[in-house]
């Protein structure tokens, strides 16, 4: 069996890279040997720990870019980021009739009953949160196309608030 032209299934090395808020973490798997690497993230970049570390690893099993059938990526940056609250200033477009869907949420207090209960603050304020005529049915059949010209309405709105990332639901 071939992975890619000119590499067995046994020859082939497995890279697992885990970018965290800290630390990066490289795994490489070769000929049924582990070779890793903890190097620190670089938060304004984090390519850059994920390279290091792959070169580390690299180096020191002696294994060719060209010999990697598969990487697996995972991180925890941006849930760090939304746990933090440091991600980038987020505006939402959603649905008409669910602009304030993030702040109703399911419901689930410590004490259901208290209604003096301090919830925290949504992701996205609701003077970021905008809405356009849209419907979709329960099984996703549109019931009123989105228009685009609706859509491009917010624009203006965006820039002078330091809008820098837009999630639509």
């Amino acid at each position: 069996m071939s992975i890619r032209p000119g590499i067995s299934a046994d020859a082939a090395a497995r890279l697992a890279v885990d970018i965290g808020g800290t630390f990066t973490d490289v795994v490489l798997e070769h000929s049924g040997l582990l070779t890793s690497a903890k190097v620190p993230s670089t938060p304004r970049a984090p390519e850059e720990g994920f390279l290091d570390g792959l070169k580390r690893v690299m180096d020191e099993a002696g294994v060719a870019p060209a010999e990697v059938s598969i990487i697996i990526h995972g991180t925890t940056l941006a849930t760090s980021a939304l746990i933090e609250r440091k991600g980038a200033k987020t505006a939402l477009v959603t649905s008409e009739g669910f602009r304030d869907s993030l702040e109703i949420g399911y419901e689930s207090r410590f004490d259901q009953y208290d209604i003096f209960v301090d919830k925290i603050a949504p992701l996205v304020p609701r003077r970021l949160r905008f809405t356009v005529p849209e419907r979709m049915s329960a099984q996703g059949r549109v019931l009123e196309p989105l228009n685009r010209t609706d859509l491009e309405a917010l624009i203006p709105q965006l820039e002078p608030a330091g809008v820098e990332a837009v999630g639509v639901g």
